[in-house]
């Protein structure tokens, strides 16, 4: 008897946060939907974060996921766009653990290692493998094609295409070392 499960995936940003659910079904995936939610740039920072809780909460209690995934956020060049992202990113955290979700987290060359097989994929590599692998009809926006392929990711138990071991290894600047 095959497994069911309902994942959906998360690309935090405090502008635009991409979502992806997919179901598994054994080995199989199937692609359910897939958006962006979007703040208001004229806002403060607390109803920006809002929106992204609320809007996450949304998707939740309309597709009744099973498990989450979300990507993990490395420092940027820019430490105050490295803050606000990490805010952004405990907005969408604190919604999927209210909805009682498990939550796993992935970084950016994890999701890329499973879903292209290598981790220094481009963002083109990642949606055009994202459209193949869950036969979609057009290519989906690229934050929501990156919550689409944490998901794969996570379906993929966080091995994917090349079975990628991080232990042993640091990160530093976003890589492994």
């Amino acid at each position: 008897m095959s497994t069911y499960l309902r994942i959906l995936g998360i690309d935090p940003g405090l502008r635009i946060t991409g979502f992806g659910i997919i179901d598994k079904t054994g080995q199989k995936l199937a692609y359910v939907t897939s958006g962006c939610i979007r703040s208001n740039d004229k806002e403060s920072l607390p109803l920006r974060l809002k929106t992204l809780l609320d809007g996450i909460a949304e998707v939740i209690a309309m597709y009744q996921p099973n498990e989450a995934a979300i990507e993990k956020v490395f420092v940027n060049v820019n430490p105050q766009s490295t803050l606000l992202l990490g805010q952004a990113r405990g907005a969408a955290i604190s919604a999927l653990v209210l909805a009682n979700l498990p939550v796993a987290e992935y970084t950016a060359l994890q999701i890329k290692q499973a879903v292209v097989g290598h981790g220094k994929a481009a963002k083109e590599q990642v949606g055009h493998m994202v459209t193949r692998l869950l036969q979609l009809p057009g290519a989906p926006s690229a934050d929501a094609a990156d919550a689409l392929a944490c998901a794969i990711c996570h379906a993929h138990g966080g091995q994917g295409l090349g079975a990628l071991s991080t232990s042993g290894f640091r990160v530093r600047n976003g890589r492994l070392v």
